[in-house]
């Protein structure tokens, strides 16, 4: 399938980044034409070979072809062709807004390329949280080394192969390996760094960014929740949840952790779960084609251990295989906070259910502890829906919908504080690798208006400085807005207006008298 799975030695590394440094410098990939056939190679380099990665996210995830095409190869392809489609727009010139005092200087942002820029990439989505990324460092003009998982060897070995064939090897080239691998590339000083991955080693990487100064992007994860309402669509709630946990095995960043329902509820709720599993599996989940496997003995290891030691009730599955690194799609209810289930990311086939007396109780939750990647809520009541994403925090807020979200073109993918910083997918990746550089070109006479910025300081100029700059600033506020007027007012004014109807009332009927 791929040649053997070699890593790059250490030695090389040094010569690859200090080769795209010196073609990066020579401006080759500036030029929107050079950029654009970069992109059609990137974009034929997947299509031409798309049997081969669905070979290889087979032989390294186990991976079933709907889902290699559903979640890796096609939504690639839709994103370098949307790139392609849109990115001489975004690396346009822009004039900035209009200002009396300073559009005589031209102000303009420049869309200039970071440099040679770094991506570490994840195992999960060994293509998707890859090949979009490239096309968005190309887009921008930059020179790019792509480090993939060490996980998944034959997509990786692909990739790099596939690299050297179609891409400009003097601008893009991936490197192999691990750890040791990954820690020489941090020693270099990049125009940015944009790593997908866990918390743990997202500390490092912006450690690492830190210390030479390189801005970071991170795209991290965390236990996403599910709010339940009773009043959802039951079954279309059950069928989304249970692909979304069960795709990819769960080995997915967005994918719902938990769920919180209501107490009375939960029963009805695993009733229909229950039955999508039927309808989804019916000889059985693990039968060839269905259902992905976990990356690695260490990951079927830990996800297994959980299972094994949770205190709730199993409902659906719990069935694996360790040959395989097999675990099949696991419903658990009655699941309790301090259960081993709550304690860390699944990333796994594993759905927890934990139930709660109010939304107010999961509410209270899910904000003492780190922000996740997405909050969902299944829910046809927008009050409902506004309830949970008003206040909550997270890096998305999803409705009605599971994992398929940073894919959605136009919408911007990233966390926000433990979850991840930046975003990526479409323009918000272009912007990412790119530099707005300031500008302006001011003329000579405008010293005709500027002229008291120079010495010697006086009175006269002081003065002449406040009618220029001194900006005027709408009236004073005599207190806070209506709205923000607390629920303790409210209800004063309410028994107000109650107490003058009944006396208009009173009076009315004096007058009838």
């Amino acid at each position: 399938m791929t040649d053997q799975f070699v890593f790059t030695p250490l030695d090389e590394i040094e010569k690859i980044y200090n080769e795209l440094k010196v073609t990066f410098a020579s401006g080759k990939s500036r030029p929107i034409p050079y950029r654009r056939y970069q992109l059609i190679q990137l974009a034929y380099m997947l299509k031409d070979n798309i049997k081969l990665f669905e070979d290889t996210l087979a032989a390294d995830l186990g991976r079933p072809q709907l889902e290699a095409r559903m979640l890796d190869i096609d939504p690639s392809l839709v994103e370098i062709k949307s790139t392609l489609s849109s990115f001489e727009k975004w690396a346009k010139q822009e004039s900035a807004p209009f200002s009396i005092n300073f559009s005589a200087m031209l102000p303009v942002i420049r869309k200039e390329p970071k440099g040679v820029v770094l991506i570490i990439s994840p195992f999960n989505y060994p293509l998707f949280l890859t090949i979009p990324l490239m096309a968005s460092a190309i887009a921008a003009g930059n020179a790019v080394i792509i480090k993939p998982s060490e996980n998944t060897p034959a997509t990786t070995t692909l990739l790099a192969n596939l690299a050297e064939k179609y891409l400009d090897t003097s601008l893009i080239r991936v490197i192999k390996g691990g750890v040791t691998e990954t820690t020489k590339l941090l020693e270099y000083t990049w125009g940015h760094i944009l790593y997908t991955g866990g918390g743990k080693i997202g500390k490092l990487i912006a450690a690492a960014g830190a210390k030479t100064l390189s801005p970071v992007s991170l795209e991290l994860g965390g236990k996403s929740p599910v709010f339940i309402d009773s009043k959802c669509d039951l079954k279309m709630a059950a069928k989304r949840l249970l692909w979304g946990k069960a795709a990819n095995a769960g080995q997915t960043c967005v994918a719902p952790d938990y769920i919180i329902v209501q107490q009375d509820f939960q029963d009805k709720f695993v009733e229909a779960l229950q039955q999508s599993y039927r309808e989804f599996y019916p000889d059985k989940a693990s039968a060839p084609g269905q259902m992905s496997r976990l990356v690695s003995q260490q990951a079927f290891n830990r996800v297994n251990n959980l299972l094994k030691n949770t205190n709730g009730t199993i409902v659906i599955g719990g069935d694996t295989d360790e040959g395989t690194k097999y675990i099949g799609p696991t419903v658990v209810k009655d699941v309790k906070p301090e259960d081993c289930l709550m304690s860390e990311e699944i990333f796994g086939p594993i759905l927890p259910i934990m139930p709660v007396n109010s939304i107010d109780e999961g509410l209270a939750y899910v904000n003492a502890h780190d922000h996740p990647l997405s909050v969902y809520v299944f829910s046809q009541d927008s009050a409902y829906k506004a309830n949970i994403f008003d206040n909550t925090q997270s890096g998305s807020a999803m409705a009605n919908e599971t994992i398929i979200h940073p894919a959605v073109y136009g919408l911007p993918f990233g966390g926000t504080g433990p979850s991840g910083s930046g975003y990526h997918t479409g323009k918000y990746g272009f912007d990412m690798f790119t530099h707005l550089r300031s500008s302006l070109d001011s003329p000579g006479w405008l010293d005709m208006l500027l002229g008291f910025r120079y010495p010697p300081y006086t009175t006269a100029k002081i003065k002449a400085m406040g009618r220029f700059m001194n900006p005027s600033l709408p009236a004073r506020p005599k207190g806070p807005p209506e709205e923000h007027v607390s629920r303790h007012s409210w209800s004063k004014w309410f028994t107000f207006l109650l107490a003058l109807a009944l006396a208009g009332g009173l009076m009315k009927r004096q007058s009838k008298t």
